[in-house]
């Protein structure tokens, strides 16, 4: 067996009210004058309002896009440094806190951010001379706020680019589940999808991390028992907090790897416009079905915990009850454009761990089968 080295150091406040602890957990840091990162949308919000009375002294930078880019990061760096910033606070969901989490890395580090490439052995150019970062969510889909990972379009290449470290793992994420109560229910669905995808990618990833395979395994079960629940009764409270755990599980557990439905899907995020969450959620059954013949026993494991049956029509069956579409022409996807996502897929680097290798024409087919 060859070595492994496991890593859990993530320092996470969690509950119902914990935003109300920021002014204090700002002070422990000695922060006392924050970048407080978010997005246009965001910021129109009486959430933000809320967050922002706790923060008076923070420099506000709201420019970061649904699928966050190198000029939005860039942004946030010249903000951080006019305003004599000392620390960052991301809020909001994946987007805001991936930005948050790449301004953090590039305020210390000159190199442009393709020189951080997970797949270019970036991780090695990373020191841990960063500012203190608080993340604070507002979705239960990337669980970015507890992970190593920022996922950033790169300028030169169009394509989402993964930059993973420990050192760019939050020094707190505040997980305030109450924070989600209010967000729409398609919102609720994508992230949800989300953070069942990622638990359930990681599961079935390929590595030796058991670690990782027993929280995937029961944030994948949190995520399919309680999904339901919160889009039947959005201010089920107890229901949002098992999601909001489920997003963080899923993100503490993909540290083993995740798998091809992520490579397909971070394409129709930068070339179509798709949402995260949802792009995962119609493509994971045909990956899971694709998946078969290297991870069945791993599979049936998951159906187990959803039932019984196949795992794909499990999966097909909670996109149903979340109110999420089937299939990618539901979402504007042309199938002119499947080829040139596939090209992109293939250079994506999540599809490396999957179980079953992939070719660039087996990523075509799974666009093509998802269609």
């Amino acid at each position: 067996m060859s070595l492994s080295t496991f890593s859990f150091p993530t320092r996470i406040l969690f509950g119902v009210g914990a935003i109300q602890q920021l002014p204090q957990e700002l002070a422990t840091r000695g922060i006392a004058r924050p970048l407080f990162v978010t997005d246009a949308g965001l910021a129109r919000t009486p959430l933000f309002t809320r967050v922002a009375r706790l923060i008076p002294n923070a420099a506000v930078f709201t420019g970061v896009e649904p699928n966050p880019t190198e000029k939005n990061v860039l942004d946030g760096v010249a903000a951080y440094r006019a305003n004599g910033c000392d620390g960052i606070v991301g809020l909001g969901g994946g987007s805001p806190l991936d930005a948050a989490k790449a301004i953090r890395l590039k305020v210390t580090h000159e190199g442009p951010l393709a020189d951080y490439d997970d797949l270019l052995d970036g991780a090695n150019r990373i020191a841990p001379n960063v500012p203190p970062y608080i993340a604070i969510a507002t979705t239960s889909g990337t669980g970015s706020e507890v992970s190593r990972s920022t996922v950033i379009t790169i300028q030169a290449t169009q394509r989402k680019t993964v930059i993973f470290s420990p050192y760019l793992i939050p020094s707190l994420a505040l997980g305030d589940p109450e924070l989600t109560a209010q967000l729409p229910p398609h919102i609720t669905a994508g992230t949800g999808m989300d953070a069942f995808t990622h638990n359930v990618e990681a599961y079935i990833a390929k590595g030796y991390h058991p670690i990782c395979d027993a929280i995937a395994l029961r944030g994948a079960r949190l995520a399919w028992d309680n999904l339901p629940r919160v889009m039947d009764a959005p201010g089920d409270l107890e229901a949002r907090a098992n999601m909001m755990m489920a997003s963080m599980m899923g993100a503490l557990a993909f540290q083993k790897g995740l798998g091809a439905t992520h490579s397909l899907a971070h394409p129709l995020s930068s070339d179509c416009g798709m949402h995260h969450g949802t792009a995962n959620a119609v493509l994971l059954p045909v990956v899971l079905e694709y998946n078969q013949s290297e991870a069945a026993e791993r599979l049936a494991e998951l159906a187990a915990e959803f039932g019984g049956g196949g795992v794909a029509e499990r999966v097909r069956e909670l996109n149903r009850r979340a109110g999420i579409r089937p299939r990618l022409r539901d979402y504007g996807v042309s199938e002119e454009a499947l080829p040139k996502l596939a090209d992109k897929a293939i250079q994506d680097g999540c599809h490396q761990l999957n179980p079953r290798p992939c070719t660039r024409e087996d990523l075509l087919a799974l666009y093509r089968a998802a269609w």
